[in-house]
């Protein structure tokens, strides 16, 4: 998820520009800067719509760990793999799921490789939907990604990390090797970034109730960001729901803590299903 563009501009200010005035009201925003908020609401709603369909669509529990801070150790959610400490399941957002078969799909990966997820069973799946020109949340999950299979150790590559792209836009198999090797996924041996046509993108979209929105080829891709724990058996079992902090300027960062400790619980989870 991209955060809110500053390129919109405030146009000069016209003749009946005024500033907050006794007797004559607020100073109204301009037509820019109104454009601004409104985009920025759009984001938002998309964002929050999109955690809520994936509850949804899974009928994930609101239980007391989902609304627990992260540092709290006490409270945990029925039905969590016990290997993985409450603090980091709260962190993570993390919820069991009712177990079922997770929709089926046939992309291509980074190397231009046809991947199915059926083909994949016999094997725990690690499964998240990312933008390759995105610039804050999925990078940082891309590194939760490598601080897992590193975690896992000689399990590493028993276990597969799957990323589908969501951007219509850029749906081209060098956009996923560029993206994989500037984030040092590639380190990752059974990673792959999957593409394919924006008909089967949507589908996939759909299927695991992930909302996109993207506007034009210029404009900010806005999505859902969930993270699907898949067992060997092709079943979905836990959802977590990755989140960042956002600095004074926009930018979107995690501390090496949190970002440490979503790789440990990742892994925890992941060689739970083995």
């Amino acid at each position: 998820m991209h955060p809110v563009s500053a390129a919109i501009d405030d146009p000069a200010p016209s003749s009946d520009s005024r500033e907050d005035v006794p007797g004559r009201g607020p100073r109204r925003p301009s037509p820019g800067k109104r454009v601004e908020i409104v985009l920025a609401m759009v984001l938002v709603v998309v964002a929050v719509l999109g955690v809520v369909v994936v509850r949804n669509r899974l009928e994930v529990p609101q239980g007391p760990a989902a609304a627990a801070s992260p540092t709290d150790s006490a409270l945990r959610a029925t039905g969590l793999p016990p290997s993985v400490p409450p603090a980091i399941a709260n962190l993570m957002g993390l919820s069991p799921v009712p177990v079922t078969s997770a929709p089926s799909f046939t992309l291509v990966d980074q190397h231009g490789r046809t991947v199915s997820l059926d083909a994949l069973k016999g094997n725990p799946v690690v499964l998240e939907f990312m933008d390759p020109n995105c610039v804050d949340i999925c990078p940082i999950v891309s590194q939760e990604f490598v601080d897992a299979y590193r975690d896992l150790g000689s399990a590493g590559p028993g276990v597969v990390f799957l990323g589908v792209n969501v951007n219509a836009y850029h749906t081209d198999v060098a956009s996923m090797k560029a993206y994989s090797d500037s984030h040092n996924l590639s380190s990752v041996t059974s990673w792959h970034f999957l593409t394919g046509s924006v008909s089967a993108l949507r589908s996939v979209w759909n299927d695991f109730g992930v909302a996109v929105s993207a506007p034009s080829p210029t404009a900010d891709v806005v999505h859902t960001s969930v993270v699907y724990f898949i067992d060997a058996s092709g079943r979905e079992r836990y959802v977590a729901f990755p989140t960042v902090d956002t600095a004074a300027d926009g930018s979107s960062y995690l501390p090496a803590g949190p970002t440490a400790s979503w790789g440990k619980g990742i892994a925890l989870v992941a060689a739970s299903l083995r």
